[in-house]
């Protein structure tokens, strides 16, 4: 009876006419209206206003791509895989733990940018245009400091020229690129560090359980409790970290 009810309740809200509901309940309404401006001042702050919607939604790809988190998430990772725990710790985890381990190496910039644009930007000390450039000049800094002169050189010959004189004249459509090639390359070489001694177990563990004829029982069953273990008793999670920000320096 009382299923009967809810569907015959559920039927009759679904059938009732719109305006009904309209009558008792008013319902908003959104407009986008593009009109002429009165003066240029009209003008600067609507594209104003628009370059900074843009900036707000590249943020993220520039917190991927211009900070330390692809080196620290990609180690992160690496180190998940290897231990063999698919889903430990999970996918939030490790993304919450290389953000604020970012945030911590990229302190010094963000300290450098409020101080140097942002703050002067407030204060009207600056413009717009002005606080942007300054702001980049960090940024670009910690970029070149972190990017391999191998990788820099190709993407300038690449580019088109054979030489830079003065690094602050690399554009940044040059830099980027090869800032995240040499990430990607000591992102990698980490990686590869973590793998050799959990790999080690691996093939301990399957060689004693060869030798004992239990050829049927995935090694992956026995090693995984002893590379748990081991991480655990060298207190791995302080090492990585420790490595990670390290390797900023």
């Amino acid at each position: 009876m009382k299923k009967s009810l809810t569907l015959f309740l559920a039927l009759a809200l679904l059938t009732m006419p719109i305006p009904a509901l309209a009558d008792n309940t008013p319902l908003p309404s959104l407009t986008i209206s593009l009109g002429q401006a009165e003066s240029n001042e009209e003008v600067a702050s609507t594209l104003t206003l628009v370059i900074l919607l843009t900036i707000l939604s590249l943020a993220p790809s520039i917190l991927i791509l211009a900070t330390a988190f692809t080196r620290i998430i990609i180690v992160l990772s690496l180190l998940r895989n290897a231990i063999g725990l698919q889903q430990i710790p999970p996918n939030q985890v490790l993304i919450g733990l290389a953000l604020f381990l970012t945030f911590f190496v990229m302190a010094p910039v963000f300290v450098e940018v409020n101080a140097d644009a942002i703050q002067p930007y407030l204060n009207e000390e600056i413009g717009f245009e002005q606080a942007i450039k300054t702001s980049l000049n960090p940024i670009r800094e910690y970029m070149r400091s972190q990017t391999r002169k191998s990788d820099l050189d190709l993407f300038i010959q690449l580019h088109g020229q054979s030489e830079v004189a003065d690094a602050k004249q690399i554009p940044d459509y040059v830099l980027m690129p090869a800032y995240l090639i040499s990430e990607l390359k000591t992102a990698f070489q980490m990686g590869f560090i973590l793998f050799v001694p959990f790999l080690v177990i691996d093939m301990v563990v399957a060689s004693i359980l060869m030798s004992m004829g239990m050829m049927m029982l995935p090694p992956v069953m026995i090693s995984l409790p002893f590379k748990v273990l081991l991480f655990v008793m060298v207190d791995g999670w302080s090492i990585i970290t420790r490595s990670l920000i390290l390797s900023f320096r």
